[in-house]
């Protein structure tokens, strides 16, 4: 039986990779075979490739209903989760989550019709909105809080790599796109992994804190022994499970119900709340979704390069995606959260602005679309720094025990509400707007980078009980962003009564100047 860091590198091979994989190859894979000949030959009602004028206004309008059905069935998922992941558990909830995307693959290489197709894509996002939600929980209540960064950021690698890999498998299959198996084969690619995750997530331990919350001291005990590689009765083991238990004594009173996370009682539950869903918000709202989804479509039709060139271009953009995502992996636990953000959000608002300008060249100039090529890359080096992996993270962190599941589900849920308006949006706003629909982008990524500033407090460092500690606070806003900074400082070790002792000295010091 796995123990210790050879327990994570199995999860990670066998459960997480596959579930963000899964996230990523489904989210982007149609969007390069919306304009193969069997796939217009068989859903000529989403066909905006070979149609004009009004009749391709309707398509484009169809066609962004259909990409973004999945973004339905996330949302759907992913609130499912703040019924059943405290429920059935996190190990559970994945299995359930594998399952679905299994049963979506299958309906879908198999279409012969649109609504099925249709049918099959929405239930593909029931599952991955499931997996997007409970993954990344499971992984932060089983993680280190010196590594828990390096722990979970590693989905946004596993997303993009998703990415990467379906436009490439797309682009391989271009070269015999009259047969219907050009399409079918790689609808059907992800069913491997699903099967995959189905088999494999009941090898590892359940989330000790889940255990701890539904009154299983001694399992928790056990599996957290597993998880650290050292005995039951180890002195790490009882003090964290102690600290568990602590942590869900304080919040007992103020976060016992779902109608709770709504109030800013004790511990800032709204606040933290709201944290959450602007990251999910500006995940969708800085254009990601539009390069990731898009790109083969944006070098196709908007800037006149030939299919060849355009696949390729689209391929490679998302495999310098992939790339990029590294740097947060090597940075997240060395900078922080806030630093990385901000980073990102500066970056991602400069090439949106520059892609806005470069755009608005006719097709034909050589320069502008050269250039514009140039932002789009650079936009998919910033954006994983920042937004991929890291956000995700966050809310697992802010989140209390008690509505962890809740929180992170209705965030994620918001998550892929604006994924929906985008997809649906961005057919209709490309062929009717052009360049203009970059400005939207510029303008959303400044209001990022001002919120970062100004209301995210750092969470690097601290264990999850202590930073649900800190928002316990009387302070405001702001003081508890200055504090989180200062508290980032202080050894994870830390228990929570030193904790609070230490709040209240910087509090004192702050007073007396």
């Amino acid at each position: 039986m796995y123990r210790g860091p050879a327990l994570y590198l199995a999860q990670v091979v066998l459960v997480v990779f596959p579930s963000f994989f899964l996230f990523g190859y489904n989210q982007v894979n149609v969007g390069g075979l919306l304009s193969f000949a069997s796939w217009t030959e068989a859903f000529p009602q989403i066909d905006t490739t070979n149609t004009t004028a009004s009749t391709k206004s309707h398509n484009s309008v169809i066609q962004g209903v259909y990409v973004s059905s999945l973004t339905l069935g996330g949302l759907a998922g992913s609130l499912s989760c703040s019924f059943i992941g405290d429920v059935l558990g996190r190990r559970k909830t994945v299995f359930l989550g594998g399952i679905f995307t299994l049963i979506g693959e299958i309906v879908s290489c198999t279409a012969f019709q649109l609504p099925q197709l249709l049918v099959g894509r929405i239930i593909i996002g029931i599952g991955v909105g499931i997996l997007f939600t409970m993954v990344p929980v499971w992984q932060a209540e089983c993680s280190k809080p010196t590594n828990r960064g390096k722990h979970v950021v590693i989905d946004g690698i596993f997303i993009s790599s998703g990415y990467a890999v379906s436009y490439w498998i797309n682009f391989g299959f271009s070269h015999m796109e009259q047969h219907s198996a050009s399409w079918r084969i790689p609808v059907a690619i992800p069913t491997v992994l699903s099967i995959v995750l189905i088999s494999s997530v009941f090898l590892f331990p359940e989330s000790p804190r889940w255990l701890v919350r539904i009154g299983e001291r001694t399992k928790a005990a056990e599996q957290l022994a597993r998880i650290r590689d050292t005995g039951v009765d180890a002195d790490e083991v009882q003090r964290e499970v102690t600290s568990i238990e602590f942590s869900l004594e304080e919040t007992a009173q103020t976060a016992a119900s779902f109608k709770d996370i709504f109030t800013m009682k004790d511990g800032k539950l709204f606040y933290r709340f709201v944290l959450c869903l602007g990251l999910q918000f500006w995940i969708q709202m800085t254009g990601a979704n539009v390069i990731s989804t898009y790109s083969t479509t944006i070098f196709r039709e908007n800037l006149g390069l030939s299919s060849p060139l355009s696949r390729v271009l689209g391929a490679s953009a998302l495999t310098w995606k992939f790339l990029a995502s590294f740097v947060s992996f090597f940075t997240i636990d060395r900078f922080g959260r806030r630093k990385l953000f901000l980073f990102c959000g500066v970056g991602v608002t400069l090439c949106m602005t520059c892609m806005a300008i470069t755009s608005s060249f006719p097709s034909g100039n050589h320069g502008a679309s050269v250039a514009d090529a140039f932002f789009l890359f650079l936009f998919n080096f910033f954006f994983p720094i920042g937004l991929l992996g890291p956000s995700f993270l966050y809310c697992t962190e802010v989140a209390p025990i008690r509505l962890r599941v809740a929180m992170t589900s209705i965030s994620t849920a918001n998550h892929w509400l604006w994924n929906f308006v985008v997809q649906m949006v961005t057919p209709v706003a490309l062929t009717n707007i052009g360049y203009q629909y970059y400005i939207v982008y510029a303008v959303l990524g400044l209001t990022f980078v001002g919120s970062v500033y100004f209301l995210y407090p750092e969470t690097m460092g601290q264990s999850l009980e202590q930073l649900d500690d800190l928002f316990q606070h009387d302070m405001s806003i702001f003081e508890t962003v200055r504090m989180a900074k200062k508290l980032s400082q202080m050894p994870p070790t830390a228990t929570p009564v030193e904790l609070k002792e230490r709040v209240e000295q910087v509090e004192y010091s702050e007073q007396s100047v």
